[in-house]
């Protein structure tokens, strides 16, 4: 999952380090219950982290105040693939089926929405057929229809014209690439995808050419929404969106403010998922992450949208005087370095062992913040929020236990091993304008001086990603035998997290994510047998196992397990995390203790 990130200057995230260190051991010892609070009304430290705080607090009525540091990279349902975007944008619509409003991990199963149950399936998990609900509507008061979700979908196809989001239901639905997208649709009502049949204006029935065991997974992604086609603008919609939900757009200036307010066509009784408590929901976005932290401690804005944590000068206040009003989720993402096979000495498997074993896994955690704000010791590759993780118990290479200082002398012996004694010369790249990450290259490159290997750092700049360390031929040419990454679910399970990073079919000549070039009969055959699993139990399994042959392959060296320090104000009632959306605050049934 693409996520976005706010940090402060490298220096001052340094100096915050250690005193967020110290300070956590009083933080953790801050209280709250589900209703209870504090002298200024707040819950309590990590009182809504996996649970529900201030419960049976929340009134219907008054604005709900988010900020943010980055606009959504689009508020269409189609081309939004920020993390937040995905939270916030149920607020204006609607799916057949959505994550469960629940925190933890009950937040990552999935639940009826426009449609009256979860899917029935047949035909050996190839059909997908759902009923939609009694009195749904769009803002104008007219009803929502099988084909307004057809519609919405077949949007994905038009890469072209509305490029940016997610494209599983395409590839699933489409993996020849037959269809033009509705844009291009010689069809009268623009409802030729054939994988999709709409027999009335209350049945919607997929055909999956090759049944795949996620596919309701993909289903509950906003690129699922139902989109009218009367009022689709096409490359503007983002501008715009034509509601679904409970709140509809009353204003937007791109980088500057967004402003809902009730859709009063929609009703209670139409949407078992959304409680729709506030009267309006303001979004104001700041240029300075700093400014946008003021503002949150002074209590005139109730959370971040973009739910990264708070930067390192706001968190150390909060910390020391605000505890009470901070949560210190685990985020979902890994941040790792990934070792291109193309690039010498990378393509053995010792020399990659030997960075693993040479690193010191303390040094990297304190770079990224520290246990609080960076997060635990990654051990493997398997996100905790992921079915078939397992944590920091599986731990191949000791790097949270025996050797998380580094251990010098099995790093040499892994580079004799590999035929190279005396170390060797390599590049670790980073993104320029991710200044943590910078700070982990930095404490990467002096660890690895220890056992003879010399890196270079380049920094290169991050908005040009895709093209640089998405480019395999670029790597080669650059000599990234290290690359600075980090990767998060699309939605809870291996194939939504590892399917881009380490299947064989997911190589690409640009936009690469697969860093390692992994080509691996076994695994590519555990994702061919994952898809055709239909139990949870096996699916679980086959997950544990990817990710035990990717440890294996040494391909990675993974950070940490990441956690941020995220602000939820006094006036926050209803308030939880869900891993159903990475460890953010679900934003859809949040309340306001006071509508004053």
């Amino acid at each position: 999952m693409t996520t976005q990130r706010t940090s402060g200057r490298r220096k001052q995230a340094l100096a915050a380090a250690a005193v967020v260190a110290a300070l956590l051991t009083t933080a953790a010892c801050g209280g709250g219950d589900s209703d209870g609070g504090s002298k200024n009304g707040a819950a309590g430290f990590d009182a809504a982290n996996n649970k529900v705080a201030q419960a049976s607090l929340a009134k219907k009525g008054g604005t709900l105040k988010f900020g943010g540091a980055q606009d959504a990279d689009s508020w269409d349902t189609t081309r939004g693939y920020y993390g937040f975007m995905w939270n916030f944008s149920r607020y204006y619509s609607r799916q057949l089926v959505t994550n469960k409003t629940e925190p933890g991990s009950a937040g990552a199963e999935i639940t009826p929405d426009l449609a009256t149950s979860t899917a029935e399936v047949s035909d050996d998990g190839k059909t997908y057929k759902y009923t939609l609900r009694d009195g749904i509507t769009w803002e104008d008061g007219k009803p929502i229809t099988s084909q307004d979700v057809k519609y919405g979908i077949e949007r994905v196809w038009a890469q072209d014209v509305l490029s940016g989001g997610p494209t599983y239901l395409k590839e699933v639905l489409d993996p020849k690439d037959e269809y033009e997208g509705p844009y291009k649709d010689k069809s009268k009502d623009k409802l030729g995808l054939k994988a999709i049949e709409t027999p009335d204006d209350k049945t919607i029935v997929f055909k999956l050419p090759k049944a795949n065991s996620d596919f309701e997974e993909m289903l509950a992604l906003t690129s699922a929404s139902p989109v009218r086609q009367d009022k689709d603008t096409k490359s503007k919609y983002g501008l715009h969106p034509f509601s679904s939900g409970p709140y509809k757009f009353e204003s937007y200036t791109p980088g500057k403010e967004l402003t809902l307010v009730r859709n009063t066509e929609w009703k209670q009784d139409s949407d078992p998922v959304r409680k729709a408590y506030p009267d309006k929901i303001t979004v104001e976005f700041f240029s300075d992450a700093n400014q946008l932290d003021q503002r949150l401690l002074n209590g005139d804005i109730d959370l971040d949208i973009n739910q990264t944590g708070m930067s390192p000068q706001g968190r150390t206040t909060a910390l020391k005087e605000y505890k009470d009003n901070l949560d210190n989720p685990v985020s979902g993402y890994i941040r790792y370095a990934v070792f291109p096979q193309s690039v010498a000495p990378f393509d053995k498997l010792e020399c990659r062992k030997a960075v693993i074993l040479g690193a010191d896994h303390v040094s990297l955690q304190t770079a990224r913040g520290g246990p609080i704000a960076g997060g635990d010791i990654g051990t493997n590759m398997l996100p905790p929020s992921v079915p078939g993780a397992e944590g920091q118990k599986y731990d191949p290479y000791k790097l949270a236990g025996d050797n998380k200082k580094g251990n010098v002398e099995e790093a040499k012996a892994a580079l004799k091993a590999c035929g190279q004694p005396n170390g060797f010369k390599t590049t670790i790249a980073v993104r320029n304008n991710k200044p943590v990450e910078v700070a982990t290259a930095q404490s990467l490159q002096a660890s690895l001086k220890k056992i003879g290997i010399t890196a270079e750092i380049d920094q290169y700049d991050g908005s040009q990603t895709a093209g640089i360390i998405g480019s395999p031929s670029n790597v080669k040419k650059k000599n990234y035998g290290i690359i600075i990454m980090g990767w998060g679910p699309d939605f809870p399970s291996v194939q939504g997290y590892g399917l881009p990073l380490w299947d064989s079919d997911y190589i690409l000549e640009s936009g690469n994510n697969n860093y390692a070039l992994i080509k691996d009969k076994e695994i590519d055959g555990l994702f061919d047998d994952y898809v055709d699993t239909l139990d949870d139990a096996g699916k679980a399994k086959i997950a544990t196992e990817i990710n035990h042959k990717v440890m294996e392959g040494a391909y990675y060296l993974p950070f940490v397990f990441e956690k941020f320090v995220n602000w939820r104000s006094s006036r926050l009632a209803n308030v939880y995390t869900s891993d159903g959306y990475s460890g953010m605050y679900d934003f859809v049934n949040l309340g306001l203790k006071s509508t004053k």
